[in-house]
């Protein structure tokens, strides 16, 4: 069986395994703790250079690091139910869709998490207030966007559940517990995105 390594409560794991869970792939969980700090070992090293969680270990050894890479391995193993597009537009479309929340959600989550009480308990990092004020506007205004955006569509990238959904899944959920960033009441369709996304089986992971 492939190992995926990962820690609880840790985002991007977590899209891996809402994706394994959709497509009915088992995987044995191996607990990276990253409070001890065990995903910057020589031999975890030796699995991803870059010691980050989360990665796949297939089973002749080999490993995959990186979330999205890790779900297109799968998605290539079992191609249905498909998550990452059917066609060529929809394929680019449901990509750029992803990055967009990469790039403009995810990472300004970040900067407020490491900017963050719970990072900053851990004495980790010189913390930069002024960078977590701003990264929280930031994140308040992106999730403005995607209310807007989402009285038009019932999904992120168009009229299914794909890797976008997931992915946005796991940022505003790791956000809202972790982060203090909880997108406003008012955001309706933002919160029936949500309710929608969370009655399926796998976002109870």
């Amino acid at each position: 069986m492939m190992k995926l390594y990962d820690y609880p409560g840790a985002p991007n794991p977590r899209r891996v395994k809402i994706f394994a869970e959709e497509k009915n792939i088992s995987l044995e969980l191996i607990n990276c703790d990253m409070a001890k700090r065990e995903h910057k070992t020589p031999e975890f090293l030796k699995k991803n250079p870059s010691g980050k969680i989360p990665v796949l270990e297939l089973e002749d050894g080999r490993c995959i690091s990186e979330s999205i890479p890790i779900c297109r391995y799968l998605e290539s193993l079992v191609p249905e139910p498909n998550l990452f597009g059917e066609d060529p537009f929809e394929i680019a479309h449901i990509e750029s869709r992803n990055r967009h929340i990469e790039l403009e959600l995810w990472t300004q989550i970040g900067i407020s998490w490491v900017n963050g009480p719970i990072v900053g308990s851990m004495g980790l990092f010189e913390q930069i207030p002024d960078a977590k004020k701003a990264s929280d506007k930031n994140v308040r205004a992106y999730y403005n966007r995607l209310n807007r955006e989402l009285g038009a569509t019932e999904y992120i990238a168009g009229e299914r559940f794909t890797v976008a959904d997931i992915t946005l899944l796991s940022a505003i959920d790791f956000a809202s517990s972790m982060v203090d960033l909880k997108p406003d009441n008012e955001l309706t369709s933002l919160y029936n995105w949500h309710k929608n996304i969370t009655s399926r089986p796998s976002s109870q992971i």
